[in-house]
């Protein structure tokens, strides 16, 4: 009877939406959001925050850059890279419907901004820092 009621409730869930500096996202797959976060569709995000991400089929890896910041990753894996240096992601990327999936904090980490999850809305707001929002609406109240 639980899971009956979970699959309904889930059924019936508007998935969360993104917003990055005050424009609402597009994606073909939305966040994944948890109790204690969400994952975000990354090519999707970082693309719209200026960044550019690279996928080697070959090797798995996952790269993302921003400006002289440069992320290495891989699905799976809590090893990456940061500019050269190694850092432990505290959840590794994961793939929903071919898209890769990374935590609020490695997408902060990687363009350097700021990634919250307003649960009682449903949305995720990333915010770049440097970007004006100027005539834009904004998802946030």
């Amino acid at each position: 009877m639980t899971a009956l009621v979970a699959s309904a409730a889930l059924a019936l869930a508007t998935p969360a939406t993104i917003s990055v500096d005050g424009q609402r996202l597009a994606s073909d797959v939305p966040p994944v959001t948890t109790p204690a976060g969400a994952y975000l569709p990354l090519r999707a995000v970082a693309e719209a925050a200026g960044a550019q991400t690279t996928f080697d089929t070959a090797t798995g890896e996952i790269v993302v850059r921003r400006g002289t910041d440069v992320l290495t990753m891989h699905a799976g894996s809590t090893a990456a890279t940061m500019n050269g240096h190694t850092v432990a992601l505290g959840h590794a990327p994961f793939t929903v419907h071919g898209r890769t999936m990374v935590a609020g904090a490695t997408v902060a980490a990687a363009l350097g901004s700021t990634v919250r999850f307003d649960a009682k809305h449903s949305r995720v707001i990333v915010r770049t820092p440097g970007v004006v929002v100027a005539g834009a609406a904004d998802d946030e109240p």
